[in-house]
């Protein structure tokens, strides 16, 4: 059984950020990652006030993501292992977001959704793993948003954007709701979207009608899960956990069945060291370590594919 109270004594980032209207391109931001580096390492010990002799493990996104940034996290902390003979941890990135969300919110045993630029998946904890009860069947609801935006020339990521676009509206337009069975299915609803655009309507309009659109979509399938494990707690994790009106649909949702809300907090929704730090150290401290030979990134690697090792 892992740790279960932690606080986060630093957590520095430095984000990479594309040209207007374009998207993430993997080689570039490897590019980014490896430049800034070795001052985020340096920033993050001071902020910490600590030394590498303290550090009692490495931890590090084995995957799931983009093959070229995960290969640069890999092999510095593989070149760390080796320096300072430190057990070398790996996490699995979407295990990250749920991990550092229950330790922020104080959740228990939720239905997880996770919602960013890679997941849109619905999950809770059984036998041992973090179960998958719906997900998105094509784009993310994070693809989705950052896609819509390059097209109004917006770079990624754009979704506080988004947000704020269609905060500035209320006509909703008819775009396609494509729930089958428990997962959901996004690309119809973009493509609808862009049409909609070349037509002449106004991007406000269209960003308020994406939001609801797709809000309702995966509150649906949230909502079947919560019923179906007869659980009383909603986790939202992931970097559109950010979005209010996100928060505010799935809020009157756990309302309509006596459930709590939890989000993780905004400056923790995105992608952040807090997240491989903490879930290392709950792996560490039930003896999941890996050999510097075997740390091979696995660009696809799903959350319903790891051992949980540390949750009753």
């Amino acid at each position: 059984m892992g740790p279960r109270n932690g606080r986060i004594l630093s957590d520095i980032k430095d984000l990479y950020k594309p040209p207007p209207g374009s998207g993430i391109h993997p080689r570039e931001a490897a590019t980014h990652h490896t430049r800034v580096a070795p001052e985020i390492l340096t920033k993050t010990l001071i902020g910490a006030d600590s030394t590498l002799d303290e550090v009692d493990c490495l931890a590090f996104a084995l995957g799931p993501g983009l093959g070229p940034c995960l290969r640069v996290g890999a092999v510095i902390a593989r070149a760390l292992s080796s320096y300072t003979r430190k057990s070398l941890v790996p996490v699995n990135h979407a295990v990250g977001h749920i991990e550092l969300g229950t330790l922020l919110t104080g959740v228990k045993d939720p239905v997880v959704l996770l919602v960013s630029g890679g997941h849109t998946a619905i999950t809770a904890f059984e036998s041992g793993r973090w179960r998958i009860f719906g997900e998105t069947l094509d784009l993310t609801v994070g693809q989705l948003v950052d896609q819509f935006g390059r097209e109004l020339g917006y770079s990624s990521p754009s979704g506080a954007k988004i947000e704020s676009l269609a905060a500035s509206s209320s006509r909703y337009i008819n775009l396609p709701y494509s729930v089958k069975g428990n997962d959901v299915s996004l690309s119809g609803l973009l493509t609808a979207a862009k049409r909609l655009l070349k037509q002449g309507e106004k991007p406000q309009d269209v960003a308020y009608s994406i939001q609801e659109t797709a809000f309702a979509m995966i509150a649906e399938v949230t909502e079947r899960a919560l019923v179906f494990t007869q659980k009383s707690e909603v986790l939202l994790t992931g970097g559109v956990a950010a979005n209010t009106r996100l928060q505010e649909i799935l809020r009157e949702m756990c309302s309509r069945h006596g459930a709590q809300f939890y989000a993780v907090p905004r400056e923790y929704t995105g992608d952040c060291g807090a997240q491989i730090a903490w879930t290392g150290l709950l792996a560490y401290t039930s003896g999941n370590l890996i050999d510097r030979e075997q740390s091979v990134v696995r660009q696809s690697w799903r959350v319903d594919q790891v051992d949980i090792s540390w949750r009753d």
